[in-house]
């Protein structure tokens, strides 16, 4: 899959992506989208859109900005750095939302 950068750089996703409603900022532990101390279950959501941006040299420089919304309505952001070390539930939650994003593609 070709990715398109729409936007320059993470801070410029995140304010367009909040114009557009996903105003949420959430993090993720384990199969839970949390924003505060609210935890929504991952599976609800799907990837709406994202977008990866990756320095020139710096691994730390890597990351993926998702736009996530469930069918209810709730709507939000995930900033997830490459190469960062997540719990194992984590990392298959993630991929289990970039496998229903591509089967949409599809």
């Amino acid at each position: 899959m070709k990715q398109q950068f729409h936007y320059a750089t993470v801070t410029e996703a995140i304010d367009q992506l909040k114009k557009q409603g996903f105003n949420l900022d959430f993090n993720l532990k384990d199969t839970l989208l949390t924003c505060g101390e609210v935890g929504y279950p991952a599976e609800e959501f799907e990837i709406v859109d994202l977008y990866r941006y990756e320095g020139p040299s710096d691994p730390a420089d890597e990351a993926t900005v998702y736009a996530l919304a469930s069918e209810s309505g709730i709507k939000g952001i995930l900033v997830s750095g490459y190469g960062i070390s997540t719990d194992d539930a984590s990392t298959e939650t993630l991929k289990q939302l970039h496998y229903k994003y591509q089967q949409a593609r599809q």
